[in-house]
């Protein structure tokens, strides 16, 4: 156990090094997030983006070939993909004619859904203009998610989706991403024994975060013991063979890193991930609050090149500079912080820490 961790130590001293003195002076572009529409079928507890009316209109199909001609020019089409997002994306009407552009432009992309428009019509068309990857949403039993999505009969129409996805025999990655509270915690096990028996490629299982709509929602925040059981179940399975991992959210100690998920933990946002919002905005990670400080530009009047290369600074920077309590953690040069999306920007504090529950 010990060598262990000298192993881990040293991967994360690595790590931050890189960080440091590489990667926020030269960022490298891997996912580009598309929200081509905040209209929604769906009314989910937990919607980081709220999916509120929009502050101006949204992109015209005219601005998204421009931008991705842009894009094509500036960055090419290798080395990155499009993640196309919402919102629900396949509400937008031009949705088949944006991905269908991106796709003869040469642009690889994957999507988040609901999936509860995806026929087996549906699934081949996505093919056609060339959707490699998507993760659907399936947030507990059939009741608890839809109940939590407010959407009544939606686990039904999403597992529909799933199948016919599946069926399609097209796509280089089908998975399923579970948000797990305080709630459905307990449904994990059952949850298993569903997603074990679909030919998924992967199950991403995050928790709920105190971002968007679970605000509102304070008594469906994991407790510490939900914490420490949700990442003994992510451990096991993995320890089983099972294609299982938590998401990129949170630093988690050196006991869990690189144990339930592939590598150790990085905050993306602004240094990997770029995001532009259904009104043209330019961010970072769309889960981060939506404010004239995180926003950092537009398209209708940025070129996006531009505001990469010259702006994002809030996110080049180790978020423990700007805390004396996260500055004086022992753990502060792995953590560096935390997650921007969970970044208390007025406070200059972590809203998500895991110290003291996952590691002292």
């Amino acid at each position: 156990m010990r060598r262990i961790e000298e192993i881990k130590t040293a991967h994360l001293s690595q790590l931050s090094d890189y960080i440091e003195n590489d990667l926020y002076k030269r960022p490298r572009l891997r996912h580009l997030f598309l929200e081509l529409t905040l209209q929604c079928n769906a009314h989910c507890f937990h919607c980081g983006s709220n999916c509120t009316e929009l502050a101006g209109e949204e992109l015209s199909l005219d601005e998204y070939k421009a931008l991705l001609d842009q894009i094509k020019a500036d960055f090419g089409t290798k080395g990155f993909m499009l993640c196309v997002t919402g919102g629900e994306p396949m509400l937008r009407k031009e949705f088949f004619d944006i991905m269908a552009y991106a796709h003869e432009l040469g642009f690889a992309w994957g999507m988040t859904s609901n999936a509860t428009l995806i026929t087996k019509e549906v699934a081949h068309r996505l093919a056609e203009v060339g959707m490699s990857t998507i993760s659907v949403s399936i947030d507990g039993l059939p009741e608890t998610h839809d109940e939590l999505r407010g959407m009544p009969g939606g686990y039904e129409r999403a597992m529909r989706g799933i199948r016919n996805l599946i069926d399609e025999h097209a796509f280089q990655a089908v998975q399923v991403t579970t948000v797990i509270n305080h709630r459905n915690i307990d449904q994990l096990d059952a949850l298993f024994e569903i997603m074990d028996g679909l030919d998924l490629d992967s199950w991403r299982v995050i928790n709920l975060e105190p971002i968007g709509r679970a605000l509102q929602r304070p008594d469906l925040m994991c407790t510490k013991e939900d914490y420490r059981r949700l990442f003994a179940f992510i451990r096991e399975k993995r320890q089983q063979g099972y294609p299982l991992e938590y998401g990129c959210s949170h630093y988690l100690g050196l006991d869990l890193e690189a144990e339930v998920r592939e590598w150790y933990w990085v905050c993306n946002a602004g240094v990997y991930t770029a995001s532009i919002m259904a009104n043209g905005d330019i961010a970072a990670c769309l889960d981060i609050e939506r404010t004239p400080l995180t926003v950092q530009g537009n398209i209708r009047k940025d070129r996006f090149k531009d505001v990469w290369e010259n702006r994002f600074e809030l996110f080049r920077h180790d978020l423990s500079d700007l805390n004396e309590t996260c500055r004086a953690c022992k753990h502060a040069r792995f953590c560096r912080g935390d997650a921007h999306h969970s970044w208390n920007y007025e406070k200059n504090e972590p809203m998500v820490c895991f110290k003291d529950i996952l590691f002292e």
